[in-house]
């Protein structure tokens, strides 16, 4: 039997109303986000006076509040970080859940006493990520989405860490964090809460030249698991998360109250009937289930990824609309958890004898106060009653209280003005709430330091890098490959005229495992003298562990090769624990948006690339310390997904079912693994099919190209180009017109966000 403490049941809330009935529903903790910085930008969320007092109120009730601070920050959004995550911290906060690694770093070193959880925008996938996070202080992480139940039961092994598993609501068709399909193409970026839900839009696919009718590919049913309270709970995940921080109060209420039922359900069974049998005879409802499928549910639901990698039956195809909510179910959600708030009985004692002071002793459960005041004095005309006393005791107004009973001990001749009563009755409710508090563990001085504490360094093993040549101001062009004939072309192109141009290459992490031999050879005969990286995958996984010691070992035992590009916290933390330091450089998905951010890596990288959503004028706040490098040509990967266009529209034809296929089946032409997705407008986005790490990759209909804007950059920051698609003769063209200042030779492109950025 798993003996772990009960598994919390976390509540989203998206405005007041919310917050209270999923406290009401029986929530253990809540999470919300303020007026800023939070993944919902478009949620009602809360002001600062109606949070702290959400907190006090929760902590009243034993219940916590975690705080979301998960989007990626600007450079010169930090100035009012401080402030405005001082009255929460204040407060007695009791986590922030936080994407960005400079917003980590920082209150880390300004709020220490406050717990770190790692949003699943982080993109955990495995271990190695989550152990190198808990070396920065993170206590908790909110892993990917996608993760089996079988993969969270060794994150949790490996790691001891806590594990907040999603287990209702609305689920992304890409990877959480690596999404860029509404930021690109509309401005309304997914890592600043403003995502455009494009993956709720119609799309056809086509494959080998076949198209598809109109459907919705990207669009997952909503997650519904509560038949498997069981499983999961036996699994040791900490944390049950319901998502919906945009939804309806009465969605947050009625799926708590409904989770709240059948959680404490099991624990009851088990600890009644024993570990096999709870399990065997745990049912729910159909009453029950009727109602949680009614509430804000996309026409059918499905168990997520706990059993499953992917699969056609996880998508809504038809439509993504919601199913109407009976308005039944909600009145009667509201009438219980929405129409009155949660108040504590409590018991009073009150003694009014003349020549005695007046006392008040207020007892809640083995909780009890006394607070006493002045003596009481002989009547002279109108003595107090116990009808008058009592009146004022029970007037509890806004307090978390109400009065269970009240035993009044009062003399028949008393005099005592009803003000001092109130008074009296204040000052304990006062007492009996500070008691409260501390009982649940709050309280306590928390520790706030607004001095700049940047040079402060996080605990753990870490290996510092120094960038090859650093201090010299010569910037280089930097290339990176996926396949055999680019890199033939890139090998030629260097090896003709850029011998004296420092130049970087990255070589696609695949194409090493599966062709060493032809890469080693054609890197052999050029010349790069900035080194040669693995690219590692953008998502690592538990299946992808021999993977990464078959590639660790070959670029480790290479003379060829310097060190790795790492596209992932999980990517960084497998190379941090190895042994033998090997340098890693940081991709532009592999997020650093601020200063602080950066200061969090530079022990740990030798250099990044600038993030894609950041405008000029942004990345260029961040030069001048770590060396970086800037994308400025290349197809931008849109999503990075789980589930498989091709398996949805057609078949999947990786006949060994799992994220590993025999080679006989590598060698099959490459062509059939590229998709198109095409949209309404149709506009075409080349889909790159990973039957190795069983993933899809969407790329942009057009290619990046900052052509007309290299001459900003060339003095700055080495000038990089990502060939996914292309063709070895256009590789050549593209190095040809970089080295020469001329145009890229594109009819279509687009400039990003160069210019415009995301609000």
């Amino acid at each position: 039997m798993n003996n772990h403490i009960k598994a919390e049941l976390l509540a989203p809330a998206g405005n007041a109303e919310g917050f209270y009935g999923a406290i009401h529903a029986g929530a253990d903790a809540v999470y919300l986000a303020g007026n800023k910085f939070g993944a919902r930008a478009y949620a009602e969320n809360f002001t600062a006076e109606e949070l702290v007092r959400c907190i006090r109120y929760a902590h009243l009730l034993g219940r916590k509040i975690y705080l979301t601070v998960n989007t990626l920050l600007k450079e010169s959004e930090f100035a009012g970080l401080y402030e405005y995550l001082y009255p929460f911290c204040e407060a007695g906060l009791d986590a922030v859940i936080v994407q960005d690694l400079g917003v980590l770093k920082f209150i880390r070193e300004h709020f220490p006493d406050c717990k770190l959880h790692a949003s699943t925008q982080m993109t955990l996938c495995g271990s190695w990520g989550a152990s190198l996070l808990q070396s920065m202080g993170v206590s908790r992480i909110v892993p990917a989405r996608e993760l089996s139940l079988k993969e969270l039961t060794v994150l949790k092994q490996n790691t001891g860490l806590e594990i907040e598993a999603f287990i209702h609501g609305a689920m992304c068709y890409c990877y959480s964090g690596q999404c860029l399909f509404s930021s690109i193409l509309g401005g309304r970026s997914g890592n600043r809460g403003r995502c455009a839900q494009p993956c709720r839009l119609p799309y056809s696919v086509i494959t080998d030249g076949v198209k598809s009718k109109n459907c919705y590919p990207l669009s997952l049913k909503d997650m519904c698991t509560i038949e498997h309270i069981p499983r999961l709970t036996e699994a040791g995940i900490d944390s049950f998360k319901i998502e919906g921080r945009m939804k309806r109060p009465e969605y947050t209420a009625g799926a708590t109250a409904l989770y709240r039922k059948y959680i404490d359900r099991y624990y009851e069974l088990r600890e009644n009937r024993g570990l096999e049998e709870a399990a065997e005879i745990y049912r729910v409802k159909k009453t029950d289930w009727k109602c949680l499928t009614s509430l804000y549910i996309r026409s059918s639901v499905q168990d997520g990824y706990y059993f499953k990698h992917n699969g056609r039956d996880m998508i809504t195809l038809d439509s993504p609309a919601y199913s109407g909510n009976e308005e039944a179910v909600l009145a009667g959600i509201r009438e219980r958890h929405l129409a009155e708030a949660l108040k504590l009985p409590v018991r009073m004692k009150a003694v009014f004898q003349t020549g005695r002071p007046a006392a008040l002793t207020i007892q809640r459960a083995e909780v009890s106060v006394s607070v006493s005041s002045d003596v009481v004095q002989r009547a002279e005309r109108h003595p107090v009653t116990e009808e008058n006393i009592r009146k004022q005791l029970t007037r509890l107004g806004d307090s978390i209280f109400r009065a269970e009973s009240v035993e009044i001990d009062v003399s028949g001749d008393c005099f005592y003005p009803l003000k001092q009563i109130n008074e009296l009755r204040r000052r304990a409710v006062a007492e009996l709430e500070e008691r409260l508090l501390s009982e649940n563990g709050y309280g306590k001085a928390v520790t706030c330091r607004k001095a700049e504490l940047s040079e402060n360094k996080a605990p753990g093993n870490r290996k510092g890098f120094r960038h090859p040549g650093e201090g010299s101001p010569e910037k280089g062009f930097v290339f990176a490959v996926r396949t055999i004939p680019q890199l033939e072309a890139v090998a030629e192109e260097t090896g003709s005229g850029m011998q004296n141009i420092p130049v970087r290459l990255y070589v696609d992490g695949d194409l090493l495992v599966q062709e060493w031999e032809t890469v080693c050879r054609l890197c052999g005969s050029a010349s790069f003298s900035g080194g040669i990286y693995a690219a590692l995958p953008y998502i690592l996984r538990e299946s992808d562990r021999s993977y990464l010691t078959q590639l660790y070992e070959k670029v480790q035992e290479s003379s060829l090769f310097r060190g790795f590009l790492v596209r992932s916290m999980d990517g960084l933390g497998f190379v941090m624990q190895r042994e033998k330091a090997i340098p890693c450089r940081g991709d532009a998905g592999l997020y650093v948006w601020n200063r602080s951010a950066l200061r969090e890596m530079e022990d740990m990288l030798e250099g990044f690339c600038l993030p894609y959503e950041l405008r000029a004028s942004e990345q260029k706040a961040l030069l001048n310390g770590l060396p970086c490098e800037k994308v400025v040509y290349g197809r931008i990967p849109m999503m990075i997904t789980a589930n498989c266009l091709l398996k949805t529209t057609d078949r999947c034809r990786n006949h060994t079912e799992g994220p590993r296929r025999a080679a006989s089946e590598r060698q099959r032409s490459k062509s059939s693994d590229r998709l198109v997705l095409k949209d309404r407008l149709d506009k075409e986005f080349p889909v790159l099919v990973n039957c190795d790490h069983c993933m899809n990759i969407i790329y942009n209909s057009v290619p990046l190209s900052l052509h007309r804007e290299l001459s900003g950059w060339r003095e700055c920051v080495d000038l990089r180009m990502d060939f996914t698609l292309e063709s070895p003769e256009e590789v050549k063209h593209l190095i040809t017109s970089l080295r020469s200042n001329m145009a890229f030779p594109e009819s279509e492109y687009t400039t990003g966000h160069e210019k415009r950025g995301v609000e």
